[in-house]
């Protein structure tokens, strides 16, 4: 760079603030983190009306001494949209600033059906946070992930050694699809003619167990490993199955996938779409799949919203060897793994949905 010229040293400086701004984007993620821990945003709903920073300090119960650290936490949190502040007036008078929600926070509250607190919790954890420090010892080295080159085994299998972690991450995944459900209850031309469906890699059936609750006429079935599905209550139309989903797949008119693919390699996908194909009648006969799953569109989107696609896609890399994917990457595993033609509608959230059929 010429700093010579005019706008050079501006353009300079830019370029300094520019890299500390990514350099520190952690501490977005780590007072996002803290908050959660102490239920701040629990604490401004209880209250009724916008709390002031006094008011908080108070109900966390914190000596007067930590007001000011509380402040800062605040204020780069409100910077970052997590919270708001508002006037409060006595009298006519403005007297202090008092925090309020926002649309983001309201998804953090821990009544909330949709919270997504166990999700802030989980992915935060260090134990998904650590293998980060090994992202260049790993590009230059041999191990499948960054998480096995740091914790010096996959994911899978710390997840069978670790089952508090893995409990609290499944916890996380199903505040998820609570959130997701509102989407499939959107789109009633999906499910209203099928008649039976199975969730493959469902997890403890939240998202199934909604979709059954919506369309009383469908027979719905959960697939996942033996561990994850053994004792979960069931209900006259919602059956728990304990498989393999890359070895078979229970016969139905439909089956739906959400956020599963991702977390596997091309290879994988087609694998686990081929059992997919193979336990559903022809399109004539009402066959599809359904899919949820994250695309790629970094040359149309909103900036943000690509971005936020672009980093999941960067922590399947860490965690899984998965990956995110654009429309021309779905439509290559599709066609090889036997189907031959599907429709794709956006969501206002980060996954489209897809039906694909045989």
């Amino acid at each position: 760079m010429d700093v010579d010229q005019g706008h050079g040293v501006s353009e300079l400086f830019k370029a300094q603030c520019h890299l500390y701004k990514h350099i520190y984007y952690f501490i977005e993620s780590m007072s996002l983190k803290c908050a959660v821990q102490l239920g701040i945003p629990d604490l401004i709903q209880k209250n009724n009306q916008p709390i002031t920073l006094q008011q908080l300090v108070s109900a966390l119960n914190f000596p007067e001494s930590r007001a000011n650290f509380l402040q800062r936490l605040m204020r780069v949190l409100v910077h970052s949209g997590i919270f708001d502040t508002i006037k409060i007036h006595d009298n006519q008078e403005e007297v202090e600033e008092g925090y309020v929600l926002t649309s983001s926070s309201k998804l953090l509250l821990k009544d909330s059906p949709t919270s997504l607190s166990p999700v802030v919790l989980t992915m935060l954890d260090p134990v998904l946070m650590n293998p980060w420090f090994s992202l260049g010892e790993w590009i230059q080295g041999k191990e499948r992930t960054p998480f096995e080159t740091y914790h010096g085994m996959s994911f899978g299998e710390y997840g069978k050694r670790n089952f508090k972690f893995i409990n609290n991450l499944n916890e996380g995944m199903a505040s998820d699809s609570k959130l997701v459900s509102l989407v499939v209850k959107e789109h009633k031309e999906i499910f209203e003619s099928v008649d039976s469906l199975v969730d493959v890699g469902g997890g403890t059936g939240t998202l199934a167990r909604s979709i059954a609750d919506a369309y009383p006429h469908m027979k719905c079935t959960v697939l996942d490993l033996p561990q994850v599905v053994a004792n979960l209550p069931e209900s006259e139309n919602l059956k728990f199955v304990g498989g393999d989903m890359f070895k078979s797949i229970p016969s139905a008119d439909a089956i739906i996938i959400k956020s599963v693919l991702l977390n596997w390699s091309d290879e994988d996908c087609i694998m686990i779409l081929k059992r997919c194909r193979e336990a559903i009648p022809s399109k004539d006969d009402g066959g599809k799949l359904v899919l949820i799953e994250m695309v790629i569109n970094d040359q149309k989107d909103e900036q943000e919203l690509t971005k936020t696609r672009l980093f999941v896609d960067m922590e399947m890399m860490l965690l899984c060897n998965g990956r995110g994917r654009n429309e021309i990457e779905w439509k290559k595993l599709f066609l090889e793994a036997g189907f031959s033609h599907y429709k794709i509608t956006a969501t206002s959230g980060l996954n489209s949905i897809f039906e694909v059929y045989p």
